[in-house]
């Protein structure tokens, strides 16, 4: 999300500080990991917020001509998506437990239901339904 490896591993930090600070905030309703992810994600997102921008003068991005100079209202293709990955996030938080297992190992990890139902103990139908 940072699309700068300095920036990332500053994050980093800040994120293993923020788990110190917050571990006895996990009430261990989803997984750990679920948790550390949205914790990350959320110090990512504030990081973003907080982004102190150069303030320019319009006259300096002026041309001779009048004409702007320069990236002025060009989409920024870096944060393309960041509010769709916050919805999924929150929607995915919604689903019980067996539902977003299945979906996060199915869609995002790419496991075949085969495998999800090995990996669970369970049937293949019993892998599907719950995707479903």
């Amino acid at each position: 999300m940072l699309r700068d490896p300095i920036e990332a591993e500053d994050a980093a930090q800040d994120v293993f500080v923020c788990v110190l600070l917050k571990l006895h905030t996990f009430r261990g309703e989803s997984a750990l990991s679920s948790w550390l992810y949205r914790l990350t994600t959320n110090l990512v997102l504030m990081r973003f917020r907080k982004n102190n921008h150069k303030q320019v003068s319009l006259c300096e991005l002026l041309g001779g001509n009048g004409e702007l100079l320069g990236d002025i209202g060009k989409p920024d293709l870096y944060l393309n998506g960041v509010l769709d990955r916050v919805d999924l996030e929150a929607a995915l938080d919604l689903l019980p437990d067996g539902y977003r297992a299945v979906f996060v190992l199915h869609e995002v990890q790419g496991f075949a239901h085969e495998e999800i139902a090995k990996r669970f103990g369970y049937s293949v139908g019993n892998s599907k339904s719950q995707f479903a």
